[in-house]
């Protein structure tokens, strides 16, 4: 028997899954994806510098190398067209039914098989599949703080997610909410074409150097002749984020040299003490995501862009208006507020053995056995899930992990295997160690993105990527129960 596979995602997880599955010689793939266009976040985020915050050479498929890349840290269109030329030259491409959103996912008792998934889509339609790969990513349902007076602004507000074309952005007044990832690249882009940029500050990012350069054209044709070169920069930037990964999980010399090396940055290109106080962090570095850049703090310090830190009261039919009195006027709001990553798979609704839901399962929080497999829903195994975030290096080695892991799930079943339900016992202790030792690292200094309403982190690996690669690499068999 050959399963049927049903990914749902045509993203960077979703394109692993179906990688790794095709490579294995299992072809019965389909990808369900809800846009008109495969992509992702890389598709989604069109809003001016946006850029790949890891280098290149590790954010890409081992199995793929890209000798093209136009600098260590390209723009998002280059990143998206790396992604497409993947689908097409795997032949994964014609595999994606583009426009097909997922409503819902029911596990269906009794087949011949023991079970199976029946998927309903928007339109009504229904799809069976043998094993159902959500792979729709952490960072895909935009965060939209809830402001008084949101409903009188009477000029263009959006997300940075849904960024548009034509956005009235030269000569305007613009309000930027928020500090994240994505404000740090959008408003060093505008500024100089905006008439003005006001910069709504909750709290002081930490931020290190971003060593960008553009990669010319002998580099690019010797990549292209002499593929094995592209091992070294990787081998170079994955040596970095061995150091920036341990600074996060608390060893004590690479704390110092990270933070050392940010306060020099701050130091350097902020020269008004007063400013530099108002952008000097005051939580833990690493509690919240640190931000690479070059841009940011020198555009803080232009006459054209203002910070504000003080809170906001309300929006006006003209701008904002904050705690201190002052109104702040703005023809185009920007939310840069960043995503609700802990409401993993909403609002997909999947449904499990005995008519329970993932949404119910989850209750107290998203888990997962390897950030894949949950209790009660057979054969279902998740890209991105729960506890498979880095903070320090390239999500992409970590889909590869689970796209491996999913082919080797695949090869039971194929073998005659009964449908895999992960032991609720074995899925316990995972979550219990992973909980405890993320009980002890800076992310649990603050609130961020990284953590559920009630402080759980339901995002972020506690350990190496090395590790999740050592605990991934086999699937053992009594780790899960006949169906």
């Amino acid at each position: 028997m050959s399963p049927r596979v049903v990914v749902i995602g045509a993203g960077f997880g979703g394109i692993a899954a179906a990688a790794a599955l095709l490579r294995a010689g299992f072809t019965d793939v389909v990808l369900l994806e809800r846009a008109s266009s495969l992509g992702g976040v890389w598709r989604d985020n069109t809003y001016p510098g946006c850029a790949c915050d890891v280098p290149a050479p590790l954010y890409s498929y081992s199995f793929a190398p890209n000798p093209l890349w136009s600098r260590r840290f390209p723009p998002h269109s280059e990143i998206l067209t790396y992604l497409r030329e993947v689908a097409e030259k795997l032949d994964i491409a014609r595999k994606i039914w583009l426009g097909t959103e997922v409503v819902e996912a029911r596990w269906v008792e009794g087949s011949v098989a023991g079970g199976h998934w029946l998927i309903r889509t928007a339109d009504g339609a229904e799809i069976e599949a043998d094993v159902l790969v959500p792979a729709v990513g952490q960072l895909t349902k935009p965060v939209v703080p809830s402001l008084a007076g949101a409903d009188r602004f009477e000029g263009p507000a959006v997300h940075t997610a849904r960024w548009r074309p034509g956005l009235p952005v030269e000569g305007r007044r613009v309000g930027v909410i928020g500090t994240g990832a994505s404000a740090i690249q959008l408003v060093p882009a505008i500024a100089g074409v905006a008439a003005h940029i006001t910069v709504f500050q909750r709290t002081a990012p930490w931020t290190l150097p971003r060593p960008d350069r553009r990669y010319g054209a002998g580099r690019r044709f010797a990549y292209r002749h002499l593929p094995v070169l592209m091992s070294l920069p990787r081998a170079g930037v994955w040596a970095m984020t061995v150091v920036t990964g341990r600074a996060l999980l608390g060893r004590r010399w690479s704390q110092t040299f990270v933070r050392t090396v940010s306060t020099v940055q701050r130091r350097l290109q902020v020269r008004d003490p007063a400013l530099r106080a108002r952008i000097t962090p005051d939580e833990p570095m690493g509690c919240k995501r640190v931000l690479f850049t070059n841009r940011w703090l020198p555009t803080l310090a232009r006459p054209d862009v203002s910070l504000v830190t003080d809170k906001i009261v309300e929006l006006t039919a003209d701008g904002v208006r904050t705690a201190d009195g002052a109104h702040h006027p703005c023809d185009l709001l920007v939310y840069a507020t960043g995503f609700a990553a802990s409401d993993l798979v909403t609002p997909l609704r999947i449904v499990g053995r005995g008519g329970v839901t993932l949404d119910n399962e989850w209750r107290d929080g998203a888990y997962a056995h390897l950030g894949m497999a949950v209790p009660g829903f057979p054969n279902l195994f998740l890209m991105y899930g729960p506890n498979t975030n880095t903070g320090n290096t390239s999500v992409i080695y970590f889909h590869e992990c689970q796209a491996g892991y999913v082919v080797q799930a695949v090869r039971r079943l194929a073998a005659g295997a009964q449908p895999l339900a992960v032991r609720r016992e074995v899925a316990a202790a995972y979550d219990a160690e992973i909980q405890r030792r993320l009980s002890g690292t800076v992310w649990t200094a603050c609130q961020s993105w990284y953590r559920n309403a009630s402080g759980r982190i339901v995002t972020n690996w506690p350990g190496m990527a090395s590790e999740y690669r050592r605990r991934t690499a086999r699937l053992d068999p009594a780790d899960y129960e006949p169906v």
